[in-house]
């Protein structure tokens, strides 16, 4: 299937080509107030939608393989929500899982998910589409290479259960664009508690029932655990981004601010046998992170530190601190006052590393994912490296540098230094 995107009211090749100004073209008129490149990019954008250039495009060995890309491209940005159902289905029902064991016929697949194979069938030839499964020697299905990683990681699986929330949300984007009302009643914004305030259950009444009150604490708790849980499984990535490219060995102190069960700090622990490491985190955090560490051997390394860095000082002592995935959950007025809190509680010769995925200044597909996903949060923003370290030097620091890491998409790492 070919996708043809016709606009008639664009001007042929040659006229696109051979135009002048005319009285008849305004749009023509128009371009010679442009700047030259702009000109030359409207023009290529007539030529681009043609369907003289089509034909010829898609006629001519050398200029084909280009116009299949365009093609299977817009196509892609169409079928987007079908893929992400296709995987999520995928893991719901126990297919991956059930061919990542051995390779097995549609109708042993069908017996073992429960569905009729004339209906299971139509996800399996789409995870074979997609690489989540692929074809093997009789009319078996084995593990595809998307679908290996997807299921040996932990933090991919737990992801994508988690972006049904997203998607959920996003079924009305318009509301969620409108007025800061749609974030409110957004799935995503009540999973993450903290987005609600200092207080995580400050937008919920209190009742005068004890058992009720009770109730709500709890669920409360469960929410802080369920978040940071995922927080936890889905960080390895961006932690081994870290470790590979930054040299912890100058340092004596680390501060993880917002720390969440310690994964990162554990994984510090582990590498540098000699760093003292202070855990910051909300009090119903720190309570899960200390009770998930104290029968590890590097226990007596680590104090921990119940606060919000929103309302409580950042405590002093270290000579690096950590803000690993924490800036981009949070508005800008909310990350310039914390970055400054940091400067101030850091001796000179002090170092700052932010770590998190971040927008390209000419965008990247990602980004659109992380823009909505934030939104959805409640306030958080993605940022250029470019916007990051202008704020880190409004906050004091006098140099900040961005580290070279081989995938930015998990993260991407900015040290800033107090002199």
């Amino acid at each position: 299937m070919t996708l043809n995107i016709e606009l008639k009211a664009y001007p042929s090749v040659s006229t696109a080509m051979g135009a002048s100004p005319s009285a008849s073209n305004p749009n023509t008129l128009e371009e010679v107030k442009l700047d030259w490149r702009e000109r030359l990019r409207n023009r290529i954008d007539r030529w681009m939608v043609s369907p003289q250039l089509y034909r010829l495009s898609v006629s001519t060995f050398f200029t084909r393989w280009y116009t299949q890309k365009r093609t299977r491209e817009v196509f892609d940005l169409m079928a987007g929500f079908v893929h992400f159902q296709v995987l999520l289905n995928c893991l719901r029902l126990g297919v991956l899982a059930r061919v990542q064991q051995s390779p097995c016929s549609l109708a042993e697949l069908a017996n073992h998910v429960g569905l009729p194979a004339n209906r299971l069938d139509r996800l399996v030839w789409s995870a074979v589409a997609l690489k989540l499964m692929d074809q093997r020697s009789g009319a078996r299905y084995g593990i595809g290479p998307l679908g290996v990683l997807v299921v040996s990681y932990p933090g991919i699986e737990a992801m994508v259960e988690h972006n049904a929330l997203l998607y959920a949300d996003m079924a009305d984007t318009p509301q969620m664009l409108k007025s800061p009302e749609g974030v409110d009643n957004a799935q995503m914004h009540h999973y993450w508690p903290y987005t609600f305030g200092e207080q995580t259950n400050e937008r919920i009444p209190p009742s005068p029932a004890r058992d009720i009150d009770t109730n709500h604490e709890q669920d409360a708790a469960n929410k802080t655990a369920r978040y940071s849980q995922l927080m936890s499984v889905s960080q390895n990535f961006v932690i081994q981004e870290i470790i590979d490219n930054y040299d912890f060995m100058p340092h004596q102190c680390v501060l993880d601010i917002g720390c969440g069960l310690g994964r990162f700090a554990s994984t510090l622990a582990q590498h540098h046998p000699g760093l003292a490491l202070l855990l910051m985190d909300l009090p119903e955090v720190v309570k899960l992170t200390e009770r998930s560490h104290v029968n590890t051997h590097y226990i007596s390394r680590m104090r921990f530190i119940p606060g919000s860095f929103k309302t409580d000082p950042i405590p002093s002592g270290a000579d690096l601190v950590t803000l690993v995935r924490v800036a981009h959950d949070h508005c800008d007025a909310d990350v310039l006052a914390l970055l400054a809190k940091i400067h101030a509680a850091l001796a000179p010769g002090g170092r700052l590393l932010l770590a998190e995925p971040m927008a390209d200044a000419r965008g990247e597909r990602q980004d659109a994912y992380f823009h909505f996903y934030l939104m959805a949060m409640g306030e958080g923003l993605l940022r250029t490296p470019q916007k990051l370290s202008s704020m880190m030097q409004q906050a004091g620091f006098s140099r900040v540098e961005l580290l070279s890491n081989p995938m930015p998409t998990h993260a991407r790492i900015l040290i800033a230094h107090k002199t």
